[in-house]
């Protein structure tokens, strides 16, 4: 498990399967002193976020934000990456693949929090596919052109995580990203061998 701040964590592969396991999400919700049911969204690779303050699924989404102390907010991944923001009063959660970059979830997610907070905003950037395995065709190069690189083995891909920061950082919105690997690290990759399985990102207010 990565755990960058306060009310912030990332699990990773040897957690087990947040999306589908319970015993191993009751494990983790024990190790982090939190409860054990998680506010969550049906994930579609959009922009759409839901403010929350129960758990339980919320719909069609792919960000959940709150202002309810001590309400676990969760999406979950398998090479997209897992972005967790955190302010004075307010917590949010969003999923972000190419999709979700591309559709706008982090100018969401950011715009909710503050619409709910009372200050700064921080942004913690979980593990996702690195630029070194996310090889792409022209219609995802042609979106993220700045973001534009290689993988390992010389063909073209986009550096998801430093496109998310950037937007963060666009808003204002200081950053810390985690740059470990899913594919070619140990995470869940659906990428590297059609995982169903899922690590999940954490954010609640203390």
């Amino acid at each position: 498990m990565i755990q960058p701040a306060p009310g912030v964590a990332f699990t990773w592969a040897d957690d087990g399967d947040m999306r589908a396991d319970p015993v191993a999400r009751a494990a983790v919700a024990a190790r982090l002193g939190i409860g054990e049911q998680w506010a969550l969204v049906n994930q579609v690779h959009g922009s759409a976020v839901h403010v929350v303050q129960a758990p339980g699924a919320a719909g069609a989404g792919d960000a959940l934000v709150t202002t309810r102390r001590r309400l676990p907010l969760a999406v979950f991944t398998a090479d997209c990456l897992g972005i967790v923001l955190i302010g004075p009063g307010v917590v949010g959660v969003a999923h972000a693949g190419w999709r979700g970059l591309a559709a706008g979830v982090v100018e969401a997610s950011v715009a909710a929090c503050r619409r709910l907070g009372h200050g700064a905003v921080a942004a913690y950037i979980g593990p996702g596919i690195g630029p070194c395995c996310f090889e792409v065709g022209a219609d995802v190069s042609g979106i993220f052109s700045p973001r534009v690189t290689e993988t390992t083995w010389g063909t073209p891909s986009v550096d998801l995580a430093a496109e998310a920061e950037a937007q963060l950082e666009n808003q204002g919105v200081a950053t810390k990203v985690d740059e470990r690997c899913t594919a070619c690290g140990d995470g869940h990759s659906h990428r590297r061998d059609g995982s169903s399985l899922r690590m999940a990102t954490l954010g609640w207010l203390l």
